[in-house]
């Protein structure tokens, strides 16, 4: 009898806890539900969504590289509209254009002026790769996404050990040299960017066809007829990200990195050695010199190349006491 009555007091006592503990969570739970209600329903008890889309502002008038956009023409408009909803709400990717942008474009904008392009282009590299080194389903690569045979037209090489379509300096002279040309041989800036990304021979044809004489007036494959309406809503986008909605602060903009160069005219065997040699680590030679594409430079002939090294203190680096 004692013995039962010791077991009966501890039971009852953890069935009470166990009640009390299950009122208070539903007490809490309900609580929490009332404080999420109110954040999505306004006085009236009308569902309200926590953030609003807006239509992205599109100027009555604007142009391309100096030339008229007929944003009168109501496919033109619609075109570029849909392009401007696209990027305006591609977040991530926008954000990250417009970071890279405060590094990259300085050099784009300095190398086009040389060759008398207009600023406006450099919104095509930016259609082209993102400011990055990416390699697209065709084999393009680099910022300006130069095919391997179209490199070599411009001095670029391109092999196992050396791909120079990842050297920001040749590929943006290169770019600007055959925007030059596409411009003197289709007679406007608009056809010059719609054939860097279609080919000058395939839209030769689509003009020769169609018998017309202006991009805005062209029937392309999807990709060029998108090309430079997308380089248009970039531009907007970019020139003035405040009034797109991104408030990106200068201290979190990409600066660009002071650097000096290092003429070579040899074979360097082991590019890791080299780049202890020199206070980094072949992660940051690699950085600054993407068009290094192997472990080691091959230079039988004796080239000049420069090599990009960032300033002592920039990165600091784990570098070895000893180096065999």
């Amino acid at each position: 009898m004692n013995i039962n009555k010791r077991v009966k007091i501890p039971f009852l006592l953890v069935i009470g806890i166990l009640i009390g503990y299950l009122i208070s969570t539903l007490f809490v739970f309900s609580d929490t539900i009332d404080k999420t209600e109110e954040n999505v329903l306004d006085t009236n008890d009308n569902y309200v969504i926590p953030y609003e889309v807006f239509q992205p502002y599109i100027p009555e008038e604007l142009t391309f590289c100096g030339e008229k956009v007929p944003l009168e023409n109501f496919d033109v408009y619609e075109a570029l509209d849909f392009e401007m909803i696209v990027n305006t709400y591609r977040h991530s990717s926008t954000m990250a254009y417009i970071k890279r942008a405060n590094r990259y474009f300085p050099e784009i904008e300095k190398v086009l002026a040389e060759y008398g392009v207009p600023d406006d282009m450099k919104y095509l590299c930016v259609a082209e790769s993102g400011l990055a080194n990416v390699v697209s389903p065709a084999g393009a690569a680099g910022f300006w996404q130069f095919m391997k045979g179209t490199a070599g037209e411009y001095n670029m090489i391109v092999n196992k050990n050396i791909d120079e379509r990842y050297n920001h300096s040749k590929s943006v002279t290169a770019a600007a040299q055959y925007l030059n040309g596409a411009k003197n041989k289709f007679g406007s800036w608009t056809l010059a960017a719609a054939a860097y990304n279609m080919g000058p021979s395939g839209l030769k044809k689509n003009i020769e066809a169609q018998k017309v004489s202006s991009y805005w007036d062209l029937e392309l494959n999807q990709e060029t007829a998108r090309y430079v309406y997308r380089i248009l809503s970039l531009k907007l986008i970019m020139s003035e990200p405040e009034k797109y909605g991104y408030n990106i602060l200068e201290k979190d903009l990409y600066d660009k990195i002071p650097t000096y160069e290092i003429t070579v005219d040899s074979t360097i065997p082991d590019l890791v050695k080299f780049a202890f040699e020199h206070d980094v680590n072949y992660k940051i030679l690699k950085y600054f010199n993407p068009w290094l594409r192997d472990d080691h430079l091959s230079n039988p002939g004796k080239d000049k190349y420069t090599i990009i090294l960032p300033q002592k203190g920039i990165r600091k680096c784990d570098i070895p006491k000893i180096i065999e």
